[in-house]
């Protein structure tokens, strides 16, 4: 059915409230705060980045998705007036650079290249900052290719950032299985004309807009059902 099964990265493969424990440590009380408010200031940036010039070459505001991360951690301690100290923002980049994957995110991609599918990744962020998370989960040798939208300049919900996976690989729309827990990227994907399978770990209702997901399920193995 599927050529192509193309997986989000932050918040799908990779747990990106996880930091919350190394953010308790610093911050005795705040740590759930802060990582939740640290992820919700990284989107708000890589949208403004976007809506702000959608140029088709790429949006003049556009800065590595490394550094708009690092610039929302700043912003959120300055919100919860949080003494963010050089040693204390190094560990959390470091910590982000290494982001515990999913318990069942390399059982998922290994079962899906054993059936002989292509995979990918398609992330807003940038390939150094990939590179270095699919390595230290062990997902290099299941993943075809990391894909950035680096090369548009455009972040995530901008089409041309989907239409990446087309450049990339010799396969149309309905080939494409896209893969996201991130609701707002699994209704830009079905917009796009992707089949998508939303992984709703949480239990949240879907958008209120727009088509809903192909494929629903609580967590990333329940994408092999659907294949």
């Amino acid at each position: 059915m599927y050529k192509l099964i193309a997986f989000d990265a932050y918040g799908t493969l990779f747990d990106v409230y996880s930091m919350g424990e190394l953010a308790e440590e610093l911050f005795p009380g705040n740590g759930q705060a802060l990582a939740l408010m640290w992820r919700d200031r990284q989107i708000e940036y890589t949208r403004l980045v976007t809506m702000s010039d959608p140029d088709p070459r790429g949006s003049r505001h556009y800065l590595p998705f490394w550094e708009l991360t690092l610039r929302s951690l700043r912003y959120c301690c300055k919100r919860l007036q949080l003494p963010l100290h050089a040693h204390s923002e190094q560990r959390l980049m470091d910590q982000y650079a290494k982001l515990n994957g999913f318990a069942d995110s390399l059982e998922v991609l290994r079962s899906i290249k054993a059936k002989g599918l292509s995979t990918a990744i398609l992330s807003n962020g940038s390939r150094d900052m990939l590179s270095t998370v699919v390595t230290a989960n062990g997902l290099t040798p299941y993943v075809d290719q990391v894909v950035s939208v680096e090369d548009v300049r455009l972040f995530k919900t901008a089409p041309q950032a989907y239409a990446l996976l087309l450049q990339n690989f010799a396969v149309s729309k309905q080939d494409v299985l896209f893969v996201s827990s991130n609701a707002w990227d699994a209704l830009a994907a079905k917009w796009y004309g992707f089949d998508v399978f939303w992984v709703n770990r949480l239990g949240h209702p879907f958008e209120e807009i727009g088509e809903r997901p192909d494929f629903e399920g609580k967590s990333l193995s329940e994408v092999l059902a659907a294949l």
